[in-house]
């Protein structure tokens, strides 16, 4: 059986260090959570490969250096309640987990929820929420939020979203066309968001009433 510990160190040391991720607390999150669980079966043998993979329904898990930036753009000290959107297979949501107080995580695809929701649980992530419902609409009755990540595009950041961001709270989000994103990370300052241009990339579309219709 392939050794997938020395696997995760290698693809810290290959892919995330020599291209900027910096701060020890996403570096230890991503050497420690097995992304090889996150994925299908068929595909573990790229689980720490450069690249996004499919995880069913049209969805996918994004490549460990997006997962790594998006992380460390919320800038994470361990206290911050986070809202993520897109649970997927849960990774993102583990890699989080590592790194703050709670993290509530919505999925619109049942399948996909529960099958985040008994890998979370079986990793032993106490500290996960997994939602069903509409995304871009946020999750009010937990609101404020400390930190916000999206991972899915939409022409905008929805704006239940930017309400249900506490003042001086981070939100992280893939903006632009369909085919073709900017990930912005905005900052809440006196209820506007002051945003921030980073990487280029290309995530699943945001589907729901705040993104897009299909």
């Amino acid at each position: 059986m392939e050794d997938f510990k020395v696997i995760r160190d290698s693809m810290v040391k290959t892919q995330l260090i020599p291209r900027g991720i910096k701060d020890e607390g996403v570096l230890d999150a991503m050497k420690k959570v097995p992304r090889h669980l996150f994925v299908p079966e068929s595909s573990r043998h790229n689980a720490y490969e450069d690249m996004a993979l499919s995880i069913g329904e049209g969805q996918t898990i994004s490549q460990p250096y997006m997962a790594a930036v998006m992380t460390e753009l919320l800038e994470l000290k361990g206290d911050e309640r986070i809202l993520e959107i897109g649970a997927g297979s849960g990774y993102q949501a583990a890699i989080l987990a590592e790194l703050a107080k709670k993290v509530y995580t919505i999925e619109r695809i049942t399948s996909l929820a529960d099958g985040a929701l008994k890998l979370l649980a079986s990793l032993g992530y106490e500290n996960i929420q997994v939602v069903v419902c509409d995304g871009t609409k946020g999750l009010s009755d937990k609101a404020p939020f400390d930190r916000i990540l999206v991972t899915a595009a939409a022409p905008e950041i929805p704006e239940p979203l930017v309400s249900q961001l506490n003042e001086g709270g981070i939100i992280v989000a893939p903006v632009g066309e369909r085919f073709s994103q900017v990930l912005i990370k905005g900052k809440k300052e006196k209820g506007l968001l002051v945003k921030e241009q980073h990487t280029s990339c290309v995530f699943v579309p945001l589907i729901g009433e705040y993104g897009l219709k299909g």
